[in-house]
């Protein structure tokens, strides 16, 4: 007869406990929001809605007037979904947070999951053109191989 050893800790194992969502205000992003956020309702998981703040060089040459129309952003966010979850707060039963983080968006996202303890990565699919040739943040996320990823059309 062996010793069973104790097991390390494991994401996922019963459904997710948190689901991570990234925004930016793009219609595939809030549809990606709508998606996880009926995710996090069937699972009873918390949603946590990020927003990743770009954050440019001081050779960029606008510096205050980009970090004023980030912080805009987000603030025009954080109250577009206080709206939507309170419109559907009597039929959804959704625990979620608003986060906001600063940097790329790829790192911002994989920062955000790892410091919420995500259990799954929801993101939106990229609306733009040049990611076939560079690669999308979806495509990243999922080749990082950490979390389940969906990507919402």
């Amino acid at each position: 007869m062996t010793e069973q050893q104790p097991t390390s800790f494991e994401r996922g194992t019963d459904g997710p406990k948190v689901i991570v969502v990234g925004v930016d205000g793009s219609q595939s992003s809030l549809r990606a929001a709508a998606y996880a956020g009926g995710l996090a309702r069937r699972q009873k998981a918390l949603l946590a809605i990020v927003y990743v703040q770009p954050v440019l060089s001081a050779s960029a040459a606008l510096g205050a007037p980009v970090a004023d129309t980030t912080e805009q952003i987000a603030e025009g966010l954080m109250a577009e979904i206080h709206g939507a979850m309170d419109r559907v707060k009597d039929v959804w039963d959704v625990r979620w947070e608003f986060h906001t983080f600063h940097g790329d968006p790829y790192n911002g996202l994989v920062t955000a999951a790892d410091e919420l303890k995500a259990d799954a990565v929801v993101v939106g699919a990229s609306e733009s053109a040049g990611h076939r040739f560079v690669g999308s943040v979806a495509v990243r996320l999922v080749k990082a191989g950490r979390w389940p990823v969906t990507v919402v059309p």
